[in-house]
């Protein structure tokens, strides 16, 4: 098994930003990749960003050039640098993790919520 804890969500003027952390405890060497995903009530989530055991990172277009994903192995930690928010960024985050092939089957955190308004 493995948990996760995130931190670092709040409150945030349009064009700010904010730095998530998610922390990894338990089984982290079964871990192949880590990404955060948002959920908005009664919208469909999406995985915003992904980086695999290798340092790839991925990203949905819509954080493409504003949002950066990183890990520190030796801290069994990942961050989501978001800059430039924006309203629609608005979102509870999740930090998942999976070591098999399929999110579905992986791990969430409990969730941070990031709100960006005036």
């Amino acid at each position: 098994q493995v948990q996760l804890v995130e931190s670092g969500g709040g409150l945030v003027q349009p064009g700010g930003s904010l730095r998530l952390s998610c922390a990894a405890s338990g089984s982290v060497f079964s871990i192949n990749a880590m990404g955060w995903y948002r959920q908005v009530l009664e919208k469909k989530g999406e995985l915003v960003a992904f980086i695999t055991s290798d340092g790839t990172a991925n990203y949905v277009d819509s954080v493409k050039g504003r949002f950066t994903i990183s890990r520190d192995n030796a801290k069994n930690t990942m961050y989501l640098q978001m800059n430039s928010l924006k309203p629609e960024d608005t979102a509870v985050y999740y930090c998942r993790a999976k070591s098999g092939i399929v999110w579905d089957d992986g791990f969430w955190g409990q969730g941070t919520q990031v709100t960006v308004s005036s």
